[in-house]
């Protein structure tokens, strides 16, 4: 069996509920034997004094950068117990890929890093060194850098990017729906579903005529799953209130799908965030757990 999962990266800002993502990241990472790569960032003094504007004395900012210093170390601590508990209960051991001189072997794995605000840009870095990033849902109380983050590893890493739904799942990977329309995004998006697809219990291609763009069919993508082993469905739906992600949400739904593989922003963001776009509202509206390529 195909099986190239095996560095996990898992940002974790320490906003909402972590319970969703911890239990897909151990899901996973018992699944493929891989090593779970956590990873804190805390506050970056040059974005509070930013933020603080004008009119401020230099006193009035010292204290802001103070007071999110201590509120993302009192974040860090609370994120690194929670970790902490996670792994002895699952007795998982821990293990640094930096500093150890041999893999810990066929077993899950697991290490946390904090790290500085101003080290925010070495989380899209390790992302391109990680076979996949899992990240939590994006609520809508946030710390904004998690959209930054989420973002940045879409864009810049080269490596799918897996969002966990707002509530803990069932099950990950029974059935996947994989969302086609023909362009390179989506063609990376079912590469890298490949490990999932090929232990699922269930897989459709999911197309749209308004949803489609130049390029391989829904037929060409069944072809080319039963070449590695896969036997999957393809089923065309319609966009609901004119709405492609709408559409692709209740058709992923229908088919029971715990897990949809798409790809992401074949329009630029740009034009996604102002006239909204497929990307835009699966990222604000799915229950299931994401996998994104770009």
């Amino acid at each position: 069996m195909l099986n190239n999962i095996k560095n996990i990266l898992l940002p974790l800002n320490g906003s909402g509920d972590l319970e969703s993502v911890m239990g897909i990241a151990l899901e996973f990472a018992k699944r493929f034997e891989a090593h779970l790569s956590a990873v804190v960032v805390g506050s970056d003094p040059s974005e509070v004094a930013t933020l603080a504007g004008e009119g401020l004395s230099a006193g009035m900012v010292s204290e802001m950068i103070d007071a999110a210093a201590n509120e993302a170390q009192r974040r860090a601590i609370e994120v690194r117990a929670y970790f902490d508990a996670l792994m002895r209960q699952n007795a998982i051991e821990r293990y640094s890929p930096s500093s150890a001189s041999s893999p810990p072997g066929e077993h899950v794995s697991a290490s946390l890093d904090v790290l500085d605000g101003s080290e925010h840009d070495a989380i899209t870095w390790r992302a391109r060194l990680a076979d996949m990033t899992l990240v939590p849902f994006l609520a809508t109380d946030a710390d904004p850098r998690a959209s930054e983050t989420l973002h940045a590893i879409l864009f810049d890493s080269g490596r799918p990017l897996v969002i966990a739904p707002p509530k803990p799942p069932k099950s990950v990977g029974k059935r996947i729906a994989i969302a086609w329309n023909g362009t390179p995004e989506s063609s990376l998006a079912l590469r890298c579903t490949l490990p999932w697809a090929k232990t699922a219990e269930a897989v459709q291609i999911l197309t749209s005529p308004t949803y489609q763009r130049r390029g391989p069919e829904a037929e060409d993508v069944l072809a080319y799953l039963r070449l590695h082993g896969i036997s999957a469905t393809a089923r065309t739906f319609e966009p609901i209130d004119r709405s492609v992600g709408s559409g692709l949400l209740t058709a992923a739904q229908e088919f029971e799908a715990d897990m949809l593989s798409m790809g992401a922003y074949s329009h630029s963001r740009l034009r996604q965030m102002i006239l909204g776009g497929v990307t835009r509202h699966i990222l604000e509206n799915a229950n299931l757990t994401v996998l994104m390529s770009r």
